[in-house]
């Protein structure tokens, strides 16, 4: 059996652009050779098994049969679920008080998109916060994602070097690298 790895595909299925069915993902990642392939919500969260003995990032894999089998140009992030819990123990702006569809992660493809982040994590952002781990970015965004100047400035400044997940969602991909997905591999859904 293979180690778990979660792929976060930037921008797809927000809005009218780039819409993709989570059963033509997860078929996509299967096709790649990969196993216990399972999505969590209609945004490009990915949770799979890879051999111990593959090599290299499966990001350019993944991104290349995405763009070709759906035909989609959409940026991969991807992660072995190690990093991911190390990047959820390090958050230093998550405080139980706080709404968790407020506290973002920002996941990033390198160093120098890390080293960007980090720039911006200098400047004063008023009741906003940014701040820079060793591996990901954390951004309170007080007044919602969509009010904020946090949120657009991180796009702006990382562009396809970045996505960014909900606290909630990223909390619920780390459970997914815990429990075995169904042998239909069906996506998880949020509780209403």
């Amino acid at each position: 059996m293979g180690d778990y790895w979660i792929a976060l595909l930037r921008g797809i299925n927000v809005g009218t652009a780039k819409r993709v069915a989570m059963a033509d993902l997860r078929a996509v990642v299967e096709n790649l050779g990969y196993q216990d392939v399972a999505t969590l919500l209609n945004s490009g969260n990915v949770v799979f098994r890879r051999p111990r003995t593959a090599k290299g990032s499966p990001a350019p894999a993944i991104e290349q049969a995405v763009a070709k089998r759906l035909g989609v140009s959409a940026s991969v992030i991807v992660m072995p679920a190690t990093a991911l819990d190390a990047i959820l123990r390090a958050n230093p702006l998550a405080k139980p008080s706080r709404d968790p569809s407020r506290l973002l992660v920002a996941a990033v493809r390198d160093a120098a998109a890390l080293g960007r982040l980090a720039a911006l994590a200098k400047q004063d952002w008023g009741q906003e916060e940014l701040a820079c781990g060793r591996a990901a970015g954390y951004a309170w965004c007080a007044d919602g994602i969509s009010r904020g100047a946090l949120f657009t400035a991180v796009n702006k400044a990382l562009g396809d070097g970045v996505t960014m997940r909900n606290w909630a969602t990223m909390l619920k991909l780390q459970a997914m690298t815990r429990a075995p997905a169904t042998a239909a591999s069906k996506p998880l859904r949020r509780a209403k």
